[in-house]
């Protein structure tokens, strides 16, 4: 009990002559407050997962409470949890001495995350103007763990270089820059983007990157040692990434319509998944003097096709055309950590740590242009006249829209999804530069020590050289000898 009140009396109470710090257990007690009152004012069950169920199903003449979407959607909401929780976690992990920090700090975001973004989410989307409630059920679980999904994408751009606090203050505008432009883009104006290549992956990535250019720390060359991998660390990041791959197929599917769009979701990202892996190892080693494999790319540009094939994942891009942009984007994503993550952190001062240009904003663009073209190529010889209305919900306020306008309009999709990205980042990168968030010193970042109890024998341990370094090439002069060493 003594260290609790010391910990309380730490972060609650501090000297007046100290500079000011926002501390976690404030920021977390209030805000679960805070979210326990608009829960209670907002939040109430959907009418298929209300008492009222039974009343509803004989109403609508449903036979069966297999009916129920929880049925149809909750096996991919299952996959969709684990990709949030603990693909994105471990994908992280490559870090040497940030394994804590990575999976923990992931939890955190998420859990924070998840809840504003059922009531941003509802605001707009499920709000009854009548009764002024926000009616949720399964579904809008899945999208809540989406639009934490695009926090977490920003999250890896400044990995290791911020403090809890500016993670939940990124999530808390994320969310919210989320919403907004989810409601844009697939409201207004009326694209389709069932596995996110636009609203989350485009979005996410540039939001991450414009915060990171915005933090910029011209001395983080302090903490190079510890910004880079060693066998273990990068062997639990495939973890995440083995995760990510096999459930990509469920997260691009989660929230189609039941039948033929979730079927061929699930079949187009699949086959662009597999497509990815063989030219991302084909570039690996050609890009290598040996032709030894890096595993940097393996972790992230093999699951590349998934984030592509987002927006046109129920649309009949034709299987050997799934592969194509499986393939296009295995070369275009390790290239990028080849060519386009140093380039940028030398000229345009963006400090990327995990590289998500190349694996979520770049993939997520071309994701979003495939998705215009293969709408604007659309035909009723293909889709069949109710099939073109079913894909594109040619309905209600759009029945008069054509193929050709509603690939414009997906392409004025991926210029909303930037603009909001790059925009908002700057932005909130701009807030987090305040001096109130206790970010870790320039010579302490990508290291656990600074924000968790670490055990004692991990503490003595030295600093270890990395042999993998995600933001620049290895050192030249460590042989062979020296690295088994140093691993031994």
């Amino acid at each position: 009990m003594g260290n609790v009140a010391q910990g309380f009396r730490d972060y609650f109470c501090r000297p007046k002559n100290t500079n000011m710090r926002i501390s976690l257990p404030a920021v977390c007690f209030i805000w679960q407050i805070a979210m326990i009152v608009l829960f209670g004012v907002f939040i109430r069950y959907d009418e298929e997962s209300d008492t009222h169920w039974v009343e509803h199903r004989r109403e609508e003449n449903i036979t069966s409470d297999a009916e129920n979407d929880f049925y149809f959607r909750y096996p991919s909401f299952q996959d969709v949890h684990v990709m949030i929780f603990v693909g994105f976690g471990f994908l992280m992990t490559f870090l040497k001495r940030y394994s804590f920090g990575a999976v923990g700090f992931n939890f955190l975001v998420a859990a924070f995350g998840i809840q504003w973004a059922l009531l941003m989410q509802g605001w707009f989307h499920h709000l009854d103007l009548e009764t002024g409630k926000i009616s949720i059920g399964i579904e809008s679980l899945i999208n809540a763990d989406f639009c934490v999904a695009g926090c977490l994408i920003a999250y890896g751009a400044v990995l290791g270089k911020v403090s809890p606090v500016q993670l939940l203050v990124l999530t808390l505008f994320g969310v919210t820059l989320f919403a907004v432009e989810e409601y844009i883009i697939l409201t207004l104006i009326h694209a389709r983007d069932a596995g996110g290549s636009m609203v989350i992956h485009t979005f996410g990535g540039y939001y991450g990157l414009a915060i990171s250019w915005v933090l910029y720390r011209p001395n983080l060359h302090q903490s190079k040692r510890l910004n880079g991998s060693v066998y273990h660390s990068d062997v639990f990041a495939m973890i995440g990434t083995l995760f990510l791959w096999m459930f990509w197929p469920s997260f691009n599917g989660a929230i189609t319509d039941h039948g033929d769009g979730q079927h061929r979701a699930a079949i187009n990202t699949y086959l662009g998944l597999a497509s990815t892996v063989l030219t991302t190892y084909a570039i690996s080693s050609l890009s290598a003097k040996r032709g030894h494999l890096d595993m940097v790319h393996i972790q992230n540009a093999t699951l590349a096709g998934g984030v592509a094939m987002g927006t046109a994942a129920e649309f009949m891009i034709q299987p050997y055309g799934s592969l194509i942009v499986g393939f296009c984007c295995g070369i275009l994503s390790t290239l990028g950590y080849l060519v386009f993550t140093p380039f940028m952190e030398k000229h345009l001062k963006i400090q990327d740590t995990c590289g998500v240009h190349n694996l979520h904003a770049m993939p997520g663009v071309i994701g979003g242009v495939v998705g215009a073209i293969t709408a604007a190529a659309a035909t009723v010889d293909v889709y069949g006249k109710e099939g073109l209305i079913n894909t594109f919900d040619f309905e209600g306020d759009f029945v008069n829209r054509t193929v050709g306008n509603q690939g414009a309009h997906q392409a004025a999709g991926v210029c909303v999804a930037i603009v909001f990205g790059i925009g908002g980042g700057a932005i909130v990168g701009t807030i987090l530069r305040f001096p109130i968030w206790g970010d870790p010193e320039d010579d302490n970042c990508f290291d656990d020590e600074v924000y968790w109890e670490l055990p004692e024998d991990e503490e003595s341990i030295p600093p270890i050289l990395e042999y993998n370094n995600h933001m620049t090439s290895k050192h030249p002069d460590m042989s062979e000898s020296n690295f088994s060493v140093e691993q031994s």
